[in-house]
């Protein structure tokens, strides 16, 4: 039964009339069955149907239609300001300060954020962010993410191998681009976890790369098994030749952190198979119980040393989430390490082809990669700020996991990082029969009642992958606390009704 929907191509003119020479093509010369077949194979998770019906939803409450619920809680998105959350300011006055340089002598902006633009636009041509910038980003930004990652690491960074981007989901599709090719007369395939960032398996349908399914363990905290790596790895070649493995840590849509004797196997791995590890980071600041610590692959490989410590490496950040949530800015980093020089040549050269990355995000992945110091005078507030924001994320964390932690037919790994939660259903076969009665998959039946019955609007895990059998919801922990408490208690009521109709 389909649980994804594939994208539709809708083209919608501004005019209706059409010229006499245009009535007589009696055939369009762009047709369903001639375009790119990477895009009629993409499966895009922005037009899954129920987040259609939450949209759907929110309009008729708003036209004052009688339901269950006063609003709709969009628990399904992971855009932090589109749910509430108030911009840095510091970020935000550097922004309009190389947008409008004139307000330089304004005394309402610090003099930190006027010292930082001026280092910016002196970065820029012609001293504009107007201005194309080098197809790699600027200069001064990417040795701002080296020195970023020397202090997180504690190992030196080459920023000559940081290249700048429109967020982390255009690196990651340069990277790929590089290895989009056939191999032995056979697709390029890539090791992709399930549960997985639908975006990835999008990816590599666009660019006809196999995607080769590996299952995280949730009996061990989402982590990665080696075993279960080399049964995905064997079972693949005869349909691809594997080129890389992708790692989301920490994990959308699990919330989990891999310890570092986890990254570990999957270095080695990775050595013993010859592959090229991608690996997203763009959580790394999020992390929110004090066992969990990140890891970031780059530091553990080259500590362990040779040979481990020359696996190709990719690794990602983004402004988007962590603590600045800046996901419209569209701003983010690849680091990549042992890349063949004449390979990153290659790679450089396809940069060009975007001419160059949006040089706003290129700006406030400068304030995240290199924020106020300590002897300026933003840096008491930027870190009150900072602080505020990370605490929220921590108590929304427990809040979800304390509410349904106790429920009967949900059981929930801890939320260790990111912004999600992922618990599995018990579906009793009584509710198995319903969905199948309904034309839904269970996840999908249980998630289309919750949002019809209480306007909470979550993903069935069926989108993300999962285990056969198995049922899923991803969650974000977004929602302002206040909407939160309230938004839990609708789910818990619903919940134990739903258990209760369905034994």
């Amino acid at each position: 039964m389909l649980n994804t929907i594939k994208v539709e191509l809708t083209l919608t003119f501004p005019y209706r009339s059409i010229s006499h020479s245009a009535k007589k093509l009696k055939k369009k010369i762009i047709t369903i069955d001639n375009i790119h077949q990477g895009i009629r194979n993409m499966e895009v998770p922005l037009r899954y149907p129920i987040l259609h019906r939450a949209q759907q939803l929110e309009e008729e409450v708003k036209r004052g239609a009688e339901k269950h619920f006063k609003k709709v809680y969009r628990a399904n998105l992971a855009d932090s300001q589109a749910m509430g959350q108030k911009p840095l300011t510091f970020l935000r006055q550097v922004l309009i300060l190389v947008t409008y340089p004139g307000l330089m002598k304004d005394s309402r902006f610090a003099s930190d954020a006027k010292e930082r633009a001026r280092i910016i636009l002196a970065s820029c041509r012609g001293h504009s962010i107007g201005s194309y910038s080098e197809c790699s980003g600027i200069d001064i930004i990417r040795r701002h993410c080296a020195e970023f990652i020397e202090r997180r690491d504690g190992i030196h960074s080459d920023w000559q191998n940081i290249t700048l981007s429109s967020g982390s989901s255009e690196a990651i599709r340069n990277v790929l681009k590089l290895i989009a090719w056939k191999v032995d007369k056979k697709p390029t395939g890539v090791l992709m976890p399930i549960p997985q960032f639908p975006l990835y398996k999008a990816f590599l349908q666009d660019l006809l790369i196999h995607p080769v399914r590996y299952y995280l363990s949730e009996e061990k905290n989402w982590s990665v098994d080696v075993e279960e790596l080399k049964r995905a790895y064997e079972e693949s070649k005869n349909i691809c030749t594997p080129r890389a493995l992708l790692v989301i840590n920490p994990g959308n849509p699990t919330g989990h952190v891999l310890t570092l004797q986890n990254i570990q196997e999957i270095i080695k791995f990775a050595f013993n198979h010859s592959l090229l590890i991608l690996a997203d980071e763009v959580y790394q600041e999020n992390i929110y119980i004090p066992t969990s610590t990140f890891h970031s692959f780059k530091r553990v490989l080259i500590e362990m040393g040779p040979p481990y410590s020359e696996v190709e490496l990719a690794s990602f950040m983004s402004v988007s989430h962590g603590y600045a949530g800046e996901s419209g800015l569209r701003g983010g980093y690849v680091e990549i390490v042992n890349m063949s020089p004449d390979v990153y040549e290659m790679y450089l050269k396809l940069l060009c082809l975007n001419l160059c990355p949006s040089v706003l995000g290129q700006v406030a992945l400068d304030v995240v990669v290199y924020p106020p110091r300590e002897d300026e005078p933003s840096f008491e507030d930027f870190s009150m700020e900072k602080n505020e924001i990370m605490d929220s994320y921590k108590r929304r964390a427990k809040l979800f996991t304390d509410t349904i932690r106790d429920l009967e037919g949900i059981s929930c790994n801890p939320i260790e990082g990111a912004f999600y939660v992922f618990p599995k259903i018990a579906m009793s076969p009584k509710a198995v029969q319903a969905a199948r009665h309904d034309k839904k998959v269970p996840d999908l039946f249980y998630a289309h009642q919750l949002l019809e019955k209480t306007g909470v609007c979550v993903v069935p895990g069926s989108c993300f992958g999962q285990k056969k059998d198995t049922w899923h919801f991803r969650a974000t922990i977004l929602l302002p606390e206040c909407e939160l408490v309230e938004m839990l208690k609708g789910f818990r009521e619903f919940h134990v009704g739903f258990m209760d109709r369905y034994k």
